[in-house]
Order: structure tokens, then sequence, then C-alpha cells
């Protein structure tokens, strides 16, 4: 139960830190405001949790050759919901959804990739283990 949390919250940080990344390096065209953030981050994060896998057994069924995009699928239709659903994040042109996809879609891709790391080798030390399997 405590690594499901684990695993969540380590999403929902990745989650963030892709808006948060793609805000910056898309000025103007991906914009996140400060009082939506929650709502746009916790929007973004069920939608892609819940696509992702949807949309993987689609395409494995219907195109299996695309099974590769389902992130950058998932990510993209997550972040059309995030701007429908919430004020906090504003999408204007093509620069704007196809970078910032991609751009959102890597920071997390990184982050619950290396999050999990950091975390677990914290939680292990904190155990007195040196973090290394089979290993006390």
């Amino acid at each position: 139960m405590i690594r499901l949390l684990i695993r969540a919250l380590i999403f929902l940080v990745s989650a963030a830190l892709g808006l948060l990344v793609a805000t910056w390096l898309l000025d103007g065209d991906f914009v996140l405001s400060a009082s939506g953030f929650v709502v746009a981050v916790l929007v973004f994060t069920v939608a892609q949790s819940v696509l992702s896998p949807f949309i993987a057994k689609t395409t494995a069924r219907f195109a299996p050759s695309f099974l590769g995009g389902i992130g950058l699928v998932s990510t993209l239709v997550a972040l059309a919901l995030a701007t429908l659903v919430s004020d906090g994040l504003r999408i204007t042109g093509a620069k704007g959804w196809i970078l910032g996809t991609v751009i959102v879609w890597l920071v997390t891709a990184l982050g619950t990739l290396l999050l999990p790391m950091i975390f677990l080798k914290e939680k292990a030390a904190e155990r007195g283990g040196t973090g290394k399997p089979g290993r006390p």
C-alpha cells in the first residue's frame, strides 16, 4: 500500500515538473497559471493514469506498430483534457501542442524512472540497509 502511494506521489510530482518545464520552455504557447496549477496537475495526472492503459490496449488491438507512441498519445490526450477541465492550463498553436506534449512526456518519463531510485534508496537507508538487494 505504501509503495502504491509512493508511486502515485512520484507520478504526481513528475507530472507537475513536466508541466512546469513546458511552461518555462514554451513561454506564451504553453501557459500554466499559478491559481489553477493544482487542478491542472491533478486532472492531467488522473487522465494520464487512466488513458495510458486504455490507449495501449486499443492500439495493440488495432494498430500494433504504433505501440511505441502510446506515451506521447496519452500525454497529448491528457493535456487536452486538462485544458478543457481546468482554467489553469492554456496551450495555443501547433508549437505549444507538439513541443508541449514532447516536453511533458519526456520529463514525466524521466521523473518516473529517476525519482523512485532516489526515494527508494532513501527508504532503504532509513531501514539500515545498503539499498542493494541481498545485502543487509
